[in-house]
Parts: structure tokens; sequence; C-alpha cells
């Protein structure tokens, strides 16, 4: 793979050095430059590819009509369209930053999306078959819209329609009021409530004979409050049941304006005001089902979600905004890939990698801060040279690509055109689905990459997925970890507002003024997202990559305490005296980082493997464990050099009772003691020729004694 960037000051607006950047940039064939590239710079750029023989190139040219313009060059010699890849020199860089900044930042910029591109992940579809089915509810508008494309049921839900204005001739009416919709999109339930049942023949009597304005005509039903009477015998085919009847219709979309959102980014198939020609177009392109991307890498064989009936970990279920994923059952989980909008709220939350987001994946984003974070030379390149640096504090900005990206790109354009004074530190961005692809894992591999700080870059309380305050938690918890591993706050979320680019400059730029340069360099750590090469999960999971990344930020660092807290993909065991030494908790554990040693009689824990997802602490049938959030460092096998099998430390120990026949051990002390306790008078006697009771000998031995009694 032969590639090649160019890059354009865009007729000299962008305030950057077209040298420096190409001097920065690395890992390609060629770096050009020009300064007007979609004009004068065409023939370079077509006789650059020819000559290099390119098969990717990385522009910089934010503007979407030129970048197509750019693309037809690139395909005339021989470059495939998605082979061309675009960043921003513009709006997020030289229209914001000074020159150094804007230099330094387009050239990060460029190594950074080499690096991603080199671990994007292969495309690979989903399609769900659904049927043509679509519910109206009280909207005959809409109903009438569809009619030509769907078979379309309005639901009156109490409203009349003998004069609707929209054209029903092609909709089955329905009678009845929602009482609730279940299921998801090619597989709702709706279930319908009135007062009417199907034996109705529309005879009009009992809209002749109720109360005025009680009863509807088209279609016949009967208000929930209307009184009792002789009025309700009417009906000659007794269809009217006035305690109520419900029935249960099945669709494939549903387009119900005055339902409230289950999910703050709705759900696919499920269509809640404002109903708009969008909604129109929605609901018929997903007509039949749908052929979307796979955002998400599934590995359930790793997933903590519990095991034997105990649950465990929720993490996925409670993080997803789209009711894409479900507790199947008490001890497993469920993800309905076409539900999912590609937030990676599930992926960020799940400590095992049991579901990973496909693209933007951890290993590309992670390959994208180191990037970012790189020296260009051995001895620190212009890039990074603290002592007169063009990045003077560097901050990867994690920054949500929907409204976060867009309100940036406006304050750009408010400064080029002389709107407004806007001008930040260049922060250094990783562009993602939402800012709730961001977790603990991420943040802590930029530190351990050489960060002064983390920002997270999101739509604060407009976004679609999380809500209001979406990072919150997070970004508390990161603080309280950065804090106790002696480096201080090093972490913050911004909201920007299109229309106010003060409060943003100023937050930012508060924020990079009161950092303190990291002791950790950068250029030195590039993850390889595993620990323990026994571990079965999938690499750049959560835990594991967590781990590695503040194993490297303690090389540099030397903190007071043991346990660093704020890190929840992590678990400390403690087991109380009552331990009878059952295997419940480790044939539970699903990362295998509990074991029990029947020859010395002690449970044993693994602090590096466990995720903390508590199914030990819920199976545990004496009730005796307990689990406390935080990195033990004390636990980790680096730091217990001491010990004959570092990994694993004693949380219990017991005693073992060996088999009066054999000798072998066959159960610890207690667990004996307490069978003997709860059935002991029930089996008394029941061996005579035993030495001692039945208790004490192992289960072949035991059956022995109790055939030859049988065979005496």
């Amino acid at each position: 793979m032969k590639v090649g960037s160019f890059v354009c000051s865009c007729a000299d607006t962008c305030d950057i050095d077209l040298e420096a950047v190409r001097e920065g940039i690395e890992g390609v064939d060629v770096a050009a430059s020009s300064r007007l590239l979609c004009e004068d710079g065409l023939p370079a750029m077509e006789q650059v590819i020819d000559e290099y023989d390119l098969d990717q190139v990385i522009v910089t040219c934010p503007e979407r009509r030129v970048q197509r313009k750019l693309e037809r060059v690139a395909e005339q010699q021989g470059v495939h369209p998605d082979a061309v890849s675009f960043v921003d020199q513009r709006e997020g860089a030289g229209w914001v930053h000074d020159e150094a900044g804007a230099t330094a930042k387009t050239a990060r910029v460029v190594n950074a999306r080499q690096a991603g591109l080199e671990a994007e992940s292969p495309s690979r579809t989903l399609t769900r078959d659904a049927g043509r089915t679509v519910a109206v509810v009280a909207d005959p508008d809409t109903a009438a819209a569809l009619a030509d494309d769907a078979d379309v049921t309005l639901i009156a839900d109490g409203n009349e329609y003998v004069d609707a204005a929209a054209e029903l001739d092609d909709v089955t009416v329905e009678r009845g009021r929602v009482v609730d919709i279940e299921g998801r999109f090619g597989e709702f339930e709706v279930r319908l409530e009135s007062r009417v049942t199907e034996d109705c023949i529309s005879c009009m009597k009992c809209v002749h004979e109720g109360p005025d304005g009680a009863v509807t005509r088209y279609p016949v039903d009967i208000d929930p409050d209307a009184p009792e009477g002789a009025w309700t015998d009417v009906c000659p085919t007794d269809a009217i049941e006035m305690d109520g009847t419900q029935r249960t219709l099945e669709f494939d979309q549903i387009v119900y304006p005055a339902a409230s959102r289950r999910t703050r980014g709705g759900r696919i198939g499920f269509y809640t005001a404002p109903i708009d020609a969008a909604t129109i177009s929605a609901v018929r392109k997903h007509l039949g089902g749908i052929e979307k991307p796979a955002h998400l890498d599934l590995e359930m064989d790793v997933c903590a979600a519990g095991d034997s009936s105990q649950p465990g970990c929720n993490e996925c279920v409670e993080a997803c905004p789209h009711d894409a994923v479900e507790r199947a059952r008490i001890d497993e989980v469920a993800f309905h890939e076409a539900a999912c909008q590609n937030c990676g709220a599930c992926t960020s939350a799940c400590p095992t990698g049991a579901t990973r987001l496909r693209e933007p994946s951890n290993e590309r984003i992670a390959r994208e801060v180191e990037a970012l974070l790189r020296p260009t030379d051995e001895e620190g390149g212009w890039l990074l040279n603290r002592s007169g640096s063009d990045v003077e504090s560097p901050i990867v900005a994690f920054v949500c690509s929907e409204e976060a990206d867009d309100a940036l790109a406006e304050y750009g354009r408010l400064s080029a055109a002389g709107k407004a004074e806007v001008e930040y530190p260049p922060i250094l961005p990783v562009r993602v689905n939402c800012t709730d692809t961001v977790g603990e894992a991420h943040a802590m591999h930029a530190l351990a990459c050489g960060a002064d700080g983390v920002a997270i870059v999101g739509c604060g309380g407009d976004c679609l997925h999380s809500g209001p305050d979406p990072k919150a938690d997070l970004v508390d918890r990161l603080n309280r970890a950065s804090r106790d591993l002696e480096l201080g706050e090093r972490f913050a979320f911004f909201a920007p507002e299109p229309d106010e680019p003060g409060a943003f400059v100023e937050a930012i730029s508060t924020f990079a003024v009161e950092l303190e340069p990291s002791p950790v360099p950068a250029g030195e750590h590039e993850a390889t997202g595993e620990i323990d090469p026994g571990r079965e999960n999938p690499p750049f999971d959560s835990h594991g990559w967590t781990l590695e990344s503040v194993r490297a930020i303690l090389e540099h660092v030397d903190p007071d305490r043991e346990v660093v807290r704020g890190l929840k993909d992590f678990g400390r065991m403690e087991v109380d005296e009552g331990c009878t030494l059952t295997p419940t908790c480790a044939n539970l554990c699903p990362t295998d980082a509990i074991r029990r040693d029947e020859e010395t009689a002690t449970l044993e824990f693994n602090h590096e493997r466990c995720v903390n997802c508590g199914t030990c602490e819920e199976g545990c049938v004496e009730d005796v464990i307990t689990m406390r959030d935080g990195l033990d460092r004390s636990l980790l096998p680096e730091n217990r050099d001491d010990a004959d099998d570092p990994a694993w430390i004693a949380v219990h120990d017991g005693e073992m009772r060996e088999c009066n026949n054999c000798g072998k051990p066959f159960t610890s002390e207690g667990s004996a003691r307490k069978i003997q306790s709860e059935v002991g008078d029930a089996v008394a006697g029941l061996v005579p020729g035993a030495q001692g009771s039945v208790f004490e000998y192992c289960g072949d031995c035991r059956a022995q004694l109790l055939y030859d009694r049988g065979n005496g």
C-alpha cells in the first residue's frame, strides 16, 4: 500500500506553514502541498499520484463539494474513491489557532489519520427482514401518505374519522386506545383496549342511543368514561363490553406522534413527534427490512453477564440508550444489532470485550492517539519540544462526530468571517461516533502516551444518546484515578454550543492553562491492548487495556496510595469467616479470577483478571463475599515477587476434611459441618459399622459403605 498526503492552505486563508507540515508528516511515501490544491494544484496532484503509483491519499480539505472534486481527480488516476481520506486543516486548525499550533496540529492529524487507516476494520453489513405493515396512531394524514407503499393501519386511539380530510380508502382503521407497545423493528406488538369487540357490525344503534359524544361512529368505540345504562343493551351482536376488552396486533413499524420516547435517540422503526417528510421517507426506506453496516463485534464467550441463573455484569444493558441490548435471561444478555445506532455506549461500558465497536475500533483509536502524541524524531522534534513547543500543553480531545464536531467547525467559520474572535489551544482531536464511545480505557491510554490532559467534547444536554451531562460520572471517576496516581486532575468534559464560541474558548483555555506538564513522556508507549497471555479476552478490552495503560503510567510516577480509585473495571475481593470453601464462586467467575485449592484449603483471588462483575458476590451461598472497586497495586503480580504464584492471593484459609477410609481431602470442614448440622439427624445410624459419621467419608467411600450395608 503506497500512501501520499496532500496539504493545502486554502488560498493562504489557513494560518499554517506548508513546508513545516510536510516535514512533520510521517509514515507516508510522499507528502506534497499547495496553496490552492483544488485549482492550481490539481495538475501537480495528478502527477504525484501517477509518479508514486499511490493506492491511498490523505488530503487536508473539509469542504464536501471540493472533496468530491478531488475524489474524481484521484479516481481518474487509478485511486479508488474509498481510498481518499480527508482531514480538517481549516475550521479546526488554521482558522482558530496561531500558526505554530495550527501547523503542528495539521501534521499530527494527518499522521493520526494514517495510523487509523492502518487499523481500520473491514466493512461488514447485516440485514434484518421485515414486512410492510405499519401502524399509525391517531395521525390520518401520515397514514394516508404511506398507504400507497405500505400496508397501513390507522389506530383510532379514541378519535373519530368519519369526516377526516385525509384519503383513507386504502387504510385499515382500527378501534381502540393504545395501552402498550413492545418489541422491536419487524416484530412490534401493540396492545389495544376498547369497549366494543370485533363482533361489532357498525349498525349505529349504540351511536344513536348512547350519550352524546361518548360513542364514535368510525370506528365504532365507546369512551371509557361513558356511563353505563340501558343503552348498552341495544347492540344486536352483544359487541359492547363496558369493562373493556383487549387485543394485540402485530406490526413491522410504528408511527406514534404522541408517544414519549423510550430512548432519546429513538428506536429504529418506532417514530414519535415531530412527524415530517424525513419520517415518511424513513418508514418507506425500512419497508421489507433493512441493510446496514454492522456496528458491533460480539464475542459472548467472554461475557460476564452471569452464569447458572446468577446475574452478573449488567453494564451494557444499563448503558445502551437505544433499547438494543436486553437481559434476555437472568444470566444472559442479548444484542439486537439491527437496533444499534453506533454510539458505542455498550462497548465502552463492557469490561471484558464481549462487545466491541467496529469503527472506530479501540485499536484504531489507540493508534490515532499514539500518532497525535508521537515526537517526530529521536530528540523530540519540532512537534513536541516542550522548551519551545508548538503545542505547549498536548491535550487529546475525543470529539463527538455529531453536534460537537459541527459546533467546532462553526467556530472556525465565524472566526474566518470576522464574526467572532475565536482562538483556543490546539487540542488534538480524535473523532468518535459519540462521547459514549469513550471509557476509562481510552482516557487512561491517552495519559500513558504522554498527554497533559484529556478533553471529552460532546453534545451535552442535546445528546441524542446519553442525555444531559453524559460524561459527568466518567470524568469524576477519571480525575479521582489521576489524583490517586499523583497526576492531579487531567480530565474534563466540554459541550460547545454553535452560537457561543466564547464560552468554549474560555473553558478549554482555562483547562489547558491549569494543566501541569505530565511526567509521562510522549512517544514511548505503544499499546498492545493485552495483559495476561492466558486470558481469553480479545485485545483492547476495557479491563486489560486500562491495566496496561496504568502500568505504563506507573513507570514514571510513584504514588503514595496503593489503591487507585475511580476505575470501575477492577474489583477487590473480601471474604468473611463464614466461608465454607464451596466451589460456587470459582465456578461462576467468568474471568477465572477465583480458584479453590483443595490441598491447602484456601480460596485464591487473581486481581489482575477480575473485572468487578459481581457474579461471585451475588452467587455466594453463604453471603460472605464483598467486592470493592479500585485497582490495588499491591495485588498485582509485579509487586508480589516474594510469592510462589504472584498473580494469586489467598482471600480465605480453611481446612479440608480427609476421608476416614482413603485419606483423600474431599470437602472443606466448614461445608461438612454445615451439611451435618442440617441433615445429620436424618442420616444418623445409616451405616452402623462405619468409623464415625457418613460425613467423614468421601463420595466414593460413602457409596461403598452404603452398598456393603445393603448387601450385608
